[in-house]
């Protein structure tokens, strides 16, 4: 899966964050759809703009990123 094929930055768009490629609804948006324990198919049938292929594309972005961000902030708060 490229998720390039789907996922684009537009500085127009969103104030350039990342969107699904057509739509005006952006990754983090999507991804903190399923963080509140959406399904695919829910997502799917309320924004009927998406196919699959464009929710596959915003997890493999996420992965992309999570594999090349330093997670060092993700240290123990509050201690």
């Amino acid at each position: 899966m490229n998720w390039r094929d789907h996922i684009h930055t537009d500085p127009a768009i969103l104030s350039g964050k990342p969107v699904v490629q057509g739509t005006r609804l952006g990754v983090g948006f999507l991804l903190g759809l399923f963080a509140e324990g959406w399904t695919s198919k829910q997502v799917l049938d309320s924004y009927p703009v998406l196919t699959k292929e464009a929710l596959q594309a915003v997890f493999a972005f996420a992965a992309e990123l999570a594999r090349e961000e330093r997670l060092s902030s993700l240290a123990t708060r509050g201690e």
